[in-house]
């Protein structure tokens, strides 16, 4: 009897793990390949390394040669030398000091008077010419009202000046000294011999411009029209409410205060045409005529 090889098939179960492993192995072949694809694709999108001899390196700021910098030296130092030759050209040297003053304005009283007390100097430099010093000494004279000092380059000084103006006069009596000038301020400032015509003389027993009577009395005499001033001959008043003035033919006008000069002068003009002797517009509202 011959022997008969059974071929005994393998159970199912093992089958089963053999494919399983087989299908495993299939498996992470794929993920093999796949994480080898990404990593080729992941190297190629990376930039190619910069050779270190193609690196852009930041310029350096170039020295400056001698050259450049002992020329620096020379424009500084011409600027300086530039800035101090223009200060000492401005204030110490006399090719612009004065050479010339000019005065302006000066009628009754004397330009070259005038030149004597401004006291100018002649070729100071005229950034140091002190035109307030030379304002106050040309103001402090009698005939000048007001004063302005400028300076006119390149090398003149120029003196404006507006003189005082006489609007009434007083007499300074027996043993005086002549017949004083009165301007429209209270203020004297000049003394005359002969009695000056065509001016009201002042009757106060003080006439200063500190006199607050005195500064009434000329301020009326200011105001009023002038056709009115060429007949007044005297003016006098006790407090600076009560100023009145005698005209030439011998009437008087009490006038008040300087207030409502208008009004005054227009009333009193009605009222002169009526006969009388005393003409009172103090309150023009309500005048009065007396015989």
């Amino acid at each position: 009897m011959s022997s008969t090889r059974e071929h005994r098939r393998p159970p199912e179960s093992e089958q089963g793990e053999r494919d399983r492993a087989a299908l495993a192995r299939e498996r992470r072949g794929r993920r093999s390949e796949e994480e080898r694809r990404r990593t080729r694709s992941g190297r190629s999108a990376r930039p190619a390394a910069t050779p270190a001899s193609a690196r852009i390196r930041p310029a350096r700021p170039a020295r400056p040669t001698r050259r450049t910098e002992i020329r620096r030296r020379w424009v500084a130092l011409l600027s300086v030398v530039t800035v101090v030759a223009l200060v000492y050209f401005l204030f110490f040297s006399s090719l612009l000091g004065v050479k010339d003053v000019s005065v302006q304005g000066a009628k009754q009283v004397s330009a070259d008077q005038i030149r004597a007390t401004a006291a100018v100097p002649a070729d100071k430099p005229m950034l140091r010419v002190d035109v307030d010093e030379i304002r106050d000494r040309v103001a402090a004279m009698s005939g000048i009202a007001t004063v302005d000092v400028s300076r006119s380059w390149p090398s003149t000084v120029e003196i404006a000046v507006t003189e005082r103006a006489a609007i009434a006069f007083f007499d300074s009596g027996p043993g005086g000294d002549g017949y004083h000038l009165v301007d429209g301020g209270g203020v004297v400032f000049k003394t005359v011999k002969d009695r000056p015509a065509g001016l009201p003389e002042l009757k106060l027993p003080k006439v200063s411009a500190d006199d607050p009577v005195t500064r009434a009395v000329t301020a009326v005499l200011g105001v009023i029209p002038q056709a009115l001033l060429k007949q007044v001959t005297t003016a006098t008043a006790q407090t600076p409410a009560s100023v009145e003035f005698t005209l030439a033919g011998g009437k008087t006008v009490r006038w008040g205060d300087a207030g409502k000069t208008d009004r005054k002068a227009k009333v009193l003009a009605a009222l002169l045409t009526q006969p009388g002797k005393v003409y009172d517009v103090s309150a023009p509202e309500l005048p009065t005529i007396t015989s």
